[in-house]
């Protein structure tokens, strides 16, 4: 086990023994020192895309105090915020807020939350997801901030126009100006200029940090402090790890060390990986990571699949699978030591077969469970890795988003990818303008319809 002194985060791999030696790690490290030059120096592909490295030191000071009097504001005249992106411009935003609160916190009655209730829309082009949730937010106060570099992809775009009208319709156009958000690009775009031209508070997506990278900006930032997270110790939590997963050394950096095992175990077969949780408030962080993890290295026909449990509900799902199904997947464990709150099993005369358990606290069995199935599927043939933190808290996260960033860039240095770019996701969206009659793609609209 690697423990950084007064870290938050551990890093276990005493479990990979049976799959991986220690020679093969030591034989990476020329490799790893290389893809951290690459990195750090930027002099690897997609080095314009990594300011994220030093996102959590380098900040802009002023607009981060402009994103907490934003996040004042809509709690004080709000009850419901309506964050509208997709992909990175609402997932890491999304798995802060879940991992930050009571599960259900989220869905209580106004009277019964301390801040606005958060509400995502414009992830899907599903008319019924966003007629439902309009009939959510009903009559009460909402504003919107609303997320997109360009401000033309199609499904932020549609979800925009409507809330946009719905606001203007409620509190005239002036008043809808007051209620809107704007998260864009600093210099140019569609929304940019809708925003400077209508006079909506303005944030910046970083030109050097890619979407996937963004949660740590504005675009993370104001609908996590909206919903009552500490910005600033998540940002502190990541600054932790700046300086905690810098050393190019792998014996002395976690972050590394997890990118070399993944290479290892993903040359040797093992393709595809789960993120594993034991807990509802994780389960948007996998999501969250899902993203980070394909979008990064998925690409020039390579790439480890990356997949989630959510558990120890799919262990009774496609538990089986993973315990006796093809052997081409390995598992994280993502868990936290101290649970934000417990509750002790009843004491009763019930025959229900658990009266060895009663006294006993449910994380004492939730934490016995992921043990024991982890050494059932190492039994099985499943690598397993533990990254756990020790509180589920504001800078647990931090250091958590950042031990995963610096990872994968370094796992991709390492597949000899671009870990920064994703040429595939443009090919769905060229396909649906000419599907839908975009102007300018009248050849393509043709040849799709003539294929389908």
């Amino acid at each position: 086990m690697l423990i950084l002194n007064n870290a938050t985060l551990t890093f276990e791999t005493q479990q990979l023994a049976p799959f991986v030696s220690n020679i093969e790690l030591t034989m990476l490290q020329p490799m790893v020192t290389v893809a951290d030059t690459m990195l750090r120096q930027g002099t690897g592909a997609g080095a314009a895309y990594t300011d994220w490295l030093h996102l959590p030191t380098e900040y802009d000071k002023n607009e981060f105090a402009r994103i907490q009097a934003a996040a004042k504001k809509i709690q004080a005249n709000s009850k419901v915020l309506v964050v509208i992106g997709i992909g990175g411009s609402y997932l890491g935003a999304r798995a802060a807020i879940d991992f930050l609160n009571e599960y259900f916190n989220n869905y209580l009655p106004d009277e019964q939350r301390d801040f606005p209730q958060v509400l995502f829309a414009g992830n899907s082009i599903a008319p019924a997801y966003l007629n439902s949730l309009i009939k959510v937010i009903g009559d009460r106060d909402f504003s919107v901030n609303v997320i997109s570099k360009s401000g033309t992809t199609t499904e932020p775009a549609i979800a925009f126009r409507v809330f946009k009208q719905m606001l203007e319709d409620k509190y005239g156009v002036d008043g809808a100006h007051d209620r809107i958000y704007v998260t864009t690009d600093a210099k140019r775009g569609a929304l940019k200029t809708l925003a400077d031209a209508e006079g909506y508070e303005r944030f910046v997506v970083p030109d050097g940090v890619g979407g996937r990278f963004s949660v740590l900006t504005a675009v993370g930032l104001l609908p996590i402090a909206t919903a009552g997270g500490d910005i600033e110790q998540l940002t502190a939590g990541a600054a932790a790890g700046e300086v905690a997963y810098a050393d190019a050394d792998l014996t002395k950096n976690p972050a590394y060390q997890y990118a070399a095992y993944r290479n290892i175990l993903y040359r040797k077969g093992y393709t595809t990986e789960l993120l594993i949780n034991y807990d509802p408030t994780l389960v948007q962080f996998g999501e969250w990571w899902k993203q980070l993890q394909g979008e990064s290295e998925g690409k020039d026909g390579k790439g480890i699949f990356p997949a989630t449990g959510n558990f120890s509900t799919d262990l009774h799902s496609f538990g089986q699978y993973i315990q006796d199904g093809r052997r081409n997947m390995f598992e994280t464990l993502f868990r936290i030591t101290e649970p934000v709150s417990d509750v002790v099993i009843p004491e009763m005369d019930a025959d229900d077969g658990l009266g060895y358990l009663q006294g006993e606290k449910m994380s004492y069995v939730n934490r016995t469970a992921s043990e024991g199935t982890l050494l059932a599927h190492v039994d099985g043939g499943v690598p397993n890795m533990i990254v756990e933190l020790n509180k589920q808290d504001e800078f647990g996260l931090g250091q958590a988003i950042y031990f995963f960033e610096v990872a994968v860039a370094i796992s991709g240095y390492l597949n000899g990818i671009n870990p920064f770019d994703q040429p595939g996701v443009e090919a769905y969206k060229r396909n649906m303008f000419g599907l839908l009659g975009k102007p300018g793609y009248e050849e393509l609209t043709a040849q799709l319809k003539i294929r389908l």
